[in-house]
């Protein structure tokens, strides 16, 4: 199958070599683009420790002018690939290996102090781990050190494959990168053809978006991960 990947990077690029690997030909067009804030401001104080829910919040922190001091904290992530980003950079990460209600168990299991703790966080986020962590009682401040920009529209080639019904189905992750999808293509002259292909989801959050616009060929993953993502997709 030709299949549209529209995560963003890093991302997008080691779910298209997944699908490479199982002989799909894979077009890698990310529909919103990762901007990191240069230097958040941390606000004033000490922290009791830090957590850290992607990536690009690991990047964000890189060239930090308080990274030593966050270095030395004690650190959770909420899945092993941040895991390893925070350990790169210096950090002893805990990986919650599983979802936001796994990662705020693990803190409240070990976590027991007045100090806050520090949320380097997206400026766009789909739970409120700031609250879900105040209802075990404990105090998190959320501080915003990246964001996702949607793009105005598609790549010529994109554009072009969808007109030409050369795209067989669309991967989508997160409900907004679903609605940057459809306003890109609405954009590009390419909404129908968009639609018409299949549509693989992570969720029927993310699905939202596309059954609004008349999709059809919509799959839902049972389980919010790549793997059953892709368990949907056929093989030829």
């Amino acid at each position: 199958m030709r299949l549209l990947v529209t995560r963003p990077e890093p991302a997008g690029t080691r779910t298209a070599a997944r699908l490479r690997a199982l002989g799909h030909d894979v077009i890698l067009m990310p529909v919103l683009r990762v901007e990191l804030v240069p230097n958040p401001d941390l606000g004033s104080g000490s922290f009791g420790a830090l957590i850290l829910t992607s990536v690009n919040a690991v990047q964000a922190l890189a060239q930090h002018k308080r990274l030593s001091e966050l270095q030395i904290l004690p650190s959770y992530t909420v899945g092993r690939r941040t895991a390893e980003a925070a350990r790169a950079l210096g950090f002893a990460p805990i990986s919650a290996d599983g979802n936001q209600e796994d990662l705020v168990a693990l803190i409240a299991s070990q976590f027991r102090t007045d100090v806050p703790l520090l949320y380097v966080a997206g400026q766009d986020r789909t739970g409120d781990l700031g609250a879900a962590l105040a209802a075990v009682g404990v105090e998190v401040r959320t501080v915003v050190a990246y964001r996702a920009v949607p793009v105005s529209e598609f790549a010529q080639d994109v554009a072009g494959a969808f007109r030409a019904g050369g795209v067989d189905g669309v991967l989508h992750y997160s409900r907004r990168s679903a609605a940057a999808f459809l306003s890109a293509a609405k954009a590009s002259g390419a909404l129908e053809a968009a639609v018409a292909a299949s549509h693989y989801c992570l969720s029927g959050q993310v699905a939202g978006p596309l059954r609004d616009a008349g999709a059809t060929r919509v799959a839902i993953a049972p389980r919010p991960e790549e793997a059953a993502l892709f368990e949907f997709i056929p093989n030829n």
